[in-house]
């Protein structure tokens, strides 16, 4: 993808009449930069880069539609596989046990998640981290959408990540993906108590052949399993993961609740405090009514 993008770049910029020394000019880069870009040498290019080349050569987006496949390519052969089987599966089920999956992710949401990378090397480099996974959930909007199905670990509601407004948008979105036909959201309680799945998370694809493969990652590593005997096995594990989640509409309601509890925000009130106010409302309500009826006009008791 390097290579394409380069020779992509070289066409642009011959028929644009440009020298790689001008090109670099416009771009604010030494010329032996675009002589790397256009080798497929050197470092790859950033999205500031590309983006910058795309507007510099007129190319109407080729060169920044093109930078998340260069930028892949850095990712180890395991994790680029499972990337590229992903955007062609016909079904994905997911088992989180930390964070919201990145298909599910708002863009405030992923940027806290990604910048807990110990090997973060600048803000560049995370808001190009970013840009990537935000460009993956583009596949959930496509006329080929996969059927996802995801089933969250209650921690992953309940861990604060960026602050409680963005933990409360990402939460939100979550019951807005839920509503749509082709997504279904559990959620595994504490309650339920250890299971096969407690080191890290899980995903089964199913690509267009039926054929299925399953991915397991943990905090710095990651297994692509495409054995037809082990996928069978964390399949089996998946399944018994989605029968002891909560059923879908309880799982909306627990990450409601949630939402409302743990993430209202200052000056949101809680459900409860919400309902003690409606009742205050409805007792000031029924004394002004019985007020508006008239004063009580004190009488005689009969004698006996």
């Amino acid at each position: 993808m390097a290579a394409l993008f380069g020779a992509r770049v070289r066409r642009l910029r011959t028929a644009a009449r440009l020298t790689q020394a001008e090109l670099g000019a416009l771009v604010h880069v030494v010329s032996t930069r675009i002589t790397q870009i256009e080798r497929a040498s050197g470092a790859k290019p950033t999205l500031e880069l590309a983006r910058a080349l795309d507007a510099a050569l007129g190319a109407d987006n080729l060169l920044i539609e093109l930078w998340p496949y260069v930028y892949r390519e850095a990712f180890p052969d395991w994790s680029r596989r499972f990337m590229e089987e992903s955007e062609r599966a016909v079904a994905i089920r997911e088992y989180a046990a930390h964070v919201v999956p990145g298909l599910l992710q708002t863009e405030e949401y992923a940027r806290a998640v990604l910048s807990l990378d110990a090997l973060l090397d600048s803000e560049e480099q995370l808001e190009e981290r970013v840009t990537a996974r935000m460009g993956r959930q583009d596949r959930l909007r496509s006329p080929d959408r996969p059927e996802l199905w995801v089933v969250l670990d209650e921690a992953v509601l309940r861990r604060p990540i960026g602050g409680d407004a963005v933990m409360r948008k990402q939460l939100a979105r979550l019951l807005d993906a839920a509503m749509e036909r082709h997504i279904t959201v559990q959620v595994l309680p504490f309650a339920q108590g250890g299971h096969e799945a407690m080191g890290g998370s899980l995903t089964i694809l199913t690509l267009p052949d039926g054929l299925e493969m399953a991915y397991t990652e943990g905090a710095d590593y990651g297994q692509l399993i495409e054995e037809p005997a082990d996928v069978s096995r964390y399949t089996v594990i998946y399944d018994r993961l989605r029968a002891a989640a909560l059923p879908p509409l309880m799982s909306l309601d627990v990450i409601r609740s949630t939402m409302e509890g743990n993430y209202r925000g200052a000056n949101l009130p809680s459900r409860s405090e919400r309902r003690r106010l409606a009742q205050k409302q409805l007792q000031q309500s029924g004394g002004r009514q019985l007020r508006r009826g008239g004063r009580r006009v004190p009488g005689r008791h009969p004698r006996s």
